[in-house]
């Protein structure tokens, strides 16, 4: 399979998701914030989430990584959860590391930093994975990008990275999409994470109750706050007794 996808943060602006579904767009990957702290949540993410989630778009998170210890991406991986908590995402949730500074540490570290933010996440039942430019990414040893699904940026007209096959390629950063103002990030999807994610239970759908579809059905911001504030609950509830 081959699904076109878009990855936006508030470097793009106010988005109209309903022309980009129009346009074809089948997801997008929003950025749901960076570094350490939950003060650093992107601005844009809750507007980004609630309207994609209106259009009928697939969605998931990306969290930029600025760490500069191994340990710290344990606290990225707090302030990515509690940034995302309550809400619904049926693609994957992705670490994205692009500094130079990680990279040249080398495959150690950057082994490291990933098992700690993952590891985290999945432990939060979480469908999580790493974004990382095709040449950044050869310096991960091959044990640790087996275990987690791969969003590989390399803007070509072919995908030439051949360690494993990834679920995502983003393929330029020069996209022009309705609805959006000025260039895009657009993707391949390659994987049908949607069906892999709702199977499994992940990323919020271990409810009982299918509250990912009430969500696209609620426009008014009061009760979608209600809606989020009962999935935490829900949560809870299921990490103290389950």
């Amino acid at each position: 399979m081959r699904v076109q996808i878009i990855d936006v943060s508030k470097h793009n602006g106010v988005v109209d998701f309903n022309q980009v579904k129009a346009a074809g767009i089948e997801g997008v990957i929003i950025r749901a914030g960076y570094g350490k702290s939950v003060s650093q949540k992107d601005p844009y993410f809750e507007i980004n989430y609630k309207s994609a989630k209106a259009a009928g778009l697939h969605v998931g998170a990306y969290w930029y990584s600025y760490t500069q210890t191994v340990g710290g991406a344990k606290d990225e991986a707090i302030a990515c959860l509690e940034v995302i908590k309550g809400k619904c995402f049926d693609l994957p949730i992705y670490y994205d590391i692009e500094e130079k500074h990680q990279i040249a540490e080398g495959p150690a570290f950057l082994e490291g930093m990933i098992n700690n933010f993952c590891e985290r996440l999945e432990a939060a039942k979480k469908f999580t994975g790493v974004y990382m430019s095709a040449a950044y990414m050869k310096n991960v040893p091959m044990r640790t990008l087996v275990k987690y699904s791969l969003w590989v940026a390399q803007w070509n007209d072919k995908l030439t990275f051949n360690l494993i096959q990834p679920g995502m390629w983003q393929y330029t950063s020069k996209g022009v999409v309705p609805g959006i103002a000025g260039d895009v990030d657009r993707d391949y999807m390659f994987k049908d994470f949607p069906t892999i994610i709702r199977t499994a239970k992940l990323n919020g759908y271990d409810s009982i109750y299918d509250l990912d579809i009430l969500e696209q059905s609620v426009i008014n911001d009061t009760d979608l706050t209600l809606l989020y504030e009962l999935r935490s609950q829900l949560e809870r509830l299921r990490d103290k007794y389950l």
